[in-house]
């Protein structure tokens, strides 16, 4: 077994020695984003060394500076927390220092000033005979904040964290970061450090806290803020106003000065004393949630379990003007959380954090929430599998590995995790629950429940995770098709392009390519009995919010004899292009090239009428419910069927609900070979009362009615009626005969 990380990677030569040499010379490399190298400088010396993206975010960290060495033996090199002098221990606020001699001062001011820059700047160290960087916010964390277990264990993982925290705190584009997590990373203790560490060195700001319910957000001020405050070392707290431990604010400010009778009668003068004016306080849960205030930082924990009626997208449109003034943003916003089931909350955490993407920003440089997303897969952080220089034991080892509390490690933490897996296999729903506390992926961050769903989401579900595991790009290729030469209606190719807009896991051989007939000049598709094509189009080019939904196109073979995988949806193509014109020409070259039919909504008739002006009618199906005669005059002209008709959507979901339960997931003969990912997480979220935002979904239960078009013939009504004849019977009783009537 073998594991390769896909967390980070080190970005090479992206400026110039000769220009990084001298600006590190004079130190112009500036703190926050630099748009000539499209990186964010998180140094604050002015010089930067290696510079390295985190999910697609590239950041320049500090030159290397002299590193601690704990040891000159490599295995001994690891953070370790460094000792509070027992001298400076007794003392407990800066008024008890100023007792203390010139002399006792003078001894540790170096010690003092040495923290501080380490808090500013960062700090450097061998580890495991690497230098490592961590920010002055970590070592904040590691080195003077509790934590439930005492100190804090060193991770490699949350080191990754941080420097992410930092680039989203340096970028003046930026509000904060939407971190996707796994269950007990850390990351309630990791946002109350951060609190602690900003708010004792701002003046005149405040500082919020959110979480999934007002209680939970209140144990988070009690349980882990304050005690990280009450903890610091005397020369980093600041005046703090009030009880030791509050429940609901943590003031650092002037107190106010009692007024005793023996000043009074001395007409002692009161000291002035300066203070920050500072709080950190804690909100419950709501749309409206700190509305109308000014933050510089919000910890908003758990914001993927806000259940119903509170809407953590509501809460984040309010929450984000609190963070700006005008268009400059003065506060940071640092969110965090698992997700529960969509239902529960968790379909409004996935579309924030899908928001949040830095590949996709606006003109202002901005994404579309205003938040970085970060996502750290579980076994980065998996207690229990952290070797002693904090990075994960991935694969188990040949000899046992010495873990961070202690520990031997005997396993490595994949195996482990697929072992928790394969004991839950048999417990869809738990197994989901299981992937949504620990997700490898973003997919298993956001599994839904299978309780409600219209198709059958274990198998669904078996599918998605048989092909992560099958390394999917091997059975998928992206490209585009072309027309040969360039020249339309000839022949069409395929090439492939990783940024290609189809998605194919099989193509027809040679013979079989470009199969087209002629009839009475009209063009029909030669591969009719191979499969068929599904496709939900769309007519204008361009939406007001400039979304709007995709085009989406599905190809699927039948069973047949021919060299082709029975059952098989070979093509997926959800995209939007820059105008209509080049998806309809999309779809007919797919068309063309496999030499297959399409089944089309009517009710968007422009890819129709254009399949129809190049000759291709003879593509189209026909709306396969009803006989020709009983066709409307435009379904007789362009083909295709409407979607509007209730008849018709129950058909499309049982077609798609028959095909995974026959050709999805676990089968009798092993898996299924449904590859396209996309598509089977739309099946997931399909809703039948809200079938718009499902384009895939639609399309490829369009493909499947097309293939089993047979299915759908509507059957003429017998009415079997008496039919006289003439004869009549006769009771021959007696002596005369009588007509029986």
């Amino acid at each position: 077994m073998s594991y390769n990380q896909t967390l980070w990677k080190e970005i090479k030569e992206v400026v110039n020695p000769k220009i990084l040499a001298k600006n590190n010379r004079f130190k112009k490399w500036e703190y926050g984003y630099n748009s000539d190298y499209d990186f964010i400088v998180i140094s604050k010396t002015g010089k930067i060394g290696q510079i390295i993206e985190i999910q697609n975010l590239r950041i320049a960290l500090p030159a290397t500076d002299e590193p601690f060495k704990r040891s000159k033996n490599k295995a001994e090199q690891y953070w370790q927390k460094f000792e509070y002098p027992k001298e400076l221990q007794k003392i407990k606020t800066r008024f008890d220092w100023e007792e203390y001699s010139i002399d006792f001062k003078e001894k540790w001011y170096d010690y003092i000033d040495q923290e501080f820059k380490r808090r500013e700047q960062g700090y450097w160290f061998y580890n495991n005979n690497i230098p490592t960087y961590i920010t002055g916010t970590h070592y904040m964390y590691l080195q003077w904040s509790k934590i439930d277990i005492g100190a804090p264990d060193f991770r490699e993982a949350n080191r990754l964290f941080f420097i992410f925290w930092e680039a989203c705190k340096a970028d003046t584009r930026c509000y904060g970061m939407c971190y996707l997590k796994n269950r007990r990373s850390g990351f309630s203790f990791m946002s109350s450090a951060e609190l602690v560490n900003q708010a004792t060195i701002s003046s005149d700001s405040r500082f919020g806290i959110l979480s999934k319910t007002g209680a939970d957000a209140k144990k988070m001020f009690t349980d882990k803020v304050v005690p990280i405050s009450v903890n610091y070392p005397f020369f980093f707290k600041p005046i703090q106003d009030g009880m030791d431990r509050p429940k609901t604010e943590l003031a650092y400010r002037v107190p106010a000065s009692k007024l005793t009778r023996r000043k009074l009668e001395s007409n002692e003068q009161l000291r002035e004393l300066d203070g920050l004016d500072t709080t950190i306080d804690w909100k419950n849960t709501g749309d409206n949630s700190y509305d109308g205030e000014k933050l510089k930082l919000l910890a908003h924990d758990e914001s993927g379990k806000w259940e119903r009626p509170d809407n953590i997208l509501n809460n984040w449109r309010v929450t984000k003007t609190t963070l700006r003034l005008g268009s400059r943003i003065v506060g940071k916003c640092m969110m965090g959380s698992t997700s529960n089931a969509l239902d529960k909350g968790g379909d409004n955490f996935k579309k924030l954090y899908y928001n949040s993407d830095v590949t996709k920003r606006n003109r202002n440089g901005q994404t579309s929430s205003g938040l970085y997303s970060l996502f750290i897969p579980m076994e980065w952080n998996y207690e229990g599998f952290m070797d002693s220089h904090g990075s994960p034991v991935f694969i188990r080892k040949e000899n046992p590995v010495k873990g961070v509390d202690g520990f031997k490690i005997t396993t490595g933490v994949i195996e482990h995790w697929e072992n928790e897996v394969e004991g839950l296999k048999s417990d869809q729903d738990g197994l989901n629950e299981y992937y949504r506390q620990f997700p490898r992926t973003e997919q298993h961050a956001f599994r839904d429940e299978t309780k409600d769903s219209l198709f059958n989401l274990a198998k669904i579900y078996e599918q998605i995770d048989y092909n992560a595991e099958l390394n999917n790009s091997a059975s998928v290729t992206q490209g585009n098709f072309m027309w040969e030469n360039g020249i339309k209606d000839s022949r069409v190719n395929f090439i492939p392009n990783n940024n290609g807009r189809f998605f194919i896991s099989w193509a027809p051989n040679s013979r079989m390519q470009n199969n087209i007939i002629i009839k009475n000049g009209l063009k029909y598709p030669g591969n009719d009995h191979v499969g068929a094509f599904g496709c939900d189009s769309y007519d204008i080019s361009g939406t007001v919010d400039g979304r709007g939904s995709k085009g989406a196109l599905h190809g699927l073979t039948k069973f047949s004899m021919e060299d082709a995988p029975p059952n098989h949806f070979f093509l997926e193509y959800i995209a939007r292009p820059e105008t209509a014109e080049i998806f309809f020409e999309d779809v007919l070259m797919a068309c063309v090239f496999y030499g297959m039919p399409i089944l089309c909504e009517n009710n968007k008739p422009r890819l129709l009428y254009y399949l129809k002006r190049r000759g291709y009618r003879g593509f189209s199906i026909n709306r396969p419910d009803k006989i020709w005669n009983k066709l409307s005059t435009t379904e007789k002209e362009i083909g295709g069927i409407p979607n509007s008709s209730e008849d018709i959507k129950q058909a499309h979901a049982a077609a798609i609900e028959s095909y995974i339960n026959d050709y999805v997931g676990i089968l009798e003969d092993g898996y299924g070979n449904m590859y396209h990912q996309k598509t089977l997480e739309d099946w997931s979220q399909f809703n039948i009362n809200n079938r718009t935002k499902h384009d895939a979904t639609i399309s490829s239960g369009l493909a499947i009615m097309a293939c089993n078009k047979n299915r759908y013939k509507p059957t003429a009504t017998r009415n079997i009626l008496p039919m006289k004849i003439g004869i009549k019977r006769y009771d021959n009783k007696g002596f005369t005969s009588k007509i029986i009537k």
